[in-house]
């Protein structure tokens, strides 16, 4: 049961989008923006690191509808994306993926914890600036996100199948249609 009142018939972050649409527009313009926005980082690559780093923040809502969404847009689908969640270094995904994982990771801790061989392990795995510092920003983004979704105690889907519904409607339409109005659903 969420600690403000939600309707707990919509699940995560949608009910908070609904609660309050004067930042509705700004979450979902952030969401937009780095997960679908131009960046060398194919979609499916921001989304995985956003369900990685949801997932080591123990934000169930927040991993399950990104992890649909990373593998809706992975070749491997959600086989891969359980490989990373369980161990990136033995994932079949690229040195340069792995490599910003890594410094996901570390945001995820504290944005300190990003260090100089973070950043030098992936530059030498051909990872840009630009790379870097889209990874770090979808890191330290979803940190509040999942603080966000968790801290007001919004519901999650009843069915776990309701995640692929969701990444099917976010991927065609993306995260301006997550914004209030008519349920989803």
């Amino acid at each position: 049961m969420a600690h403000i009142d939600l309707d707990d018939g919509i699940p995560g972050l949608p009910s908070l989008l609904r609660f309050r649409p004067e930042t509705a527009g700004a979450l979902s313009a952030l969401a937009e923006t780095l997960l679908r926005g131009p960046s060398p980082l194919a979609r499916g690559e921001r989304e995985l690191i956003a369900a990685y780093v949801s997932t080591l923040n123990d934000c169930r809502f927040c991993a399950g509808s990104h992890s649909a969404c990373a593998a809706a847009q992975l070749e491997g689908g959600m086989s891969l994306v359980e490989q990373v969640h369980a161990d990136p270094d033995a994932a079949p995904i690229s040195d340069k993926l792995k490599a910003l994982l890594r410094i996901a990771a570390a945001v995820q801790r504290s944005g300190k914890d990003v260090t100089a061989e973070h950043i030098a392990a992936a530059r030498a795995a051909g990872a840009t600036d630009v790379e870097i510092h889209d990874t770090v920003l979808i890191a330290a983004a979803f940190c509040m996100y999942n603080r966000y979704v968790d801290g007001l105690g919004t519901s999650v889907p009843p069915d776990p199948r309701a995640y692929a519904q969701m990444a099917e409607r976010l991927v065609a339409h993306g995260y301006g249609s997550a914004a209030p109005g008519p349920d989803p659903r």
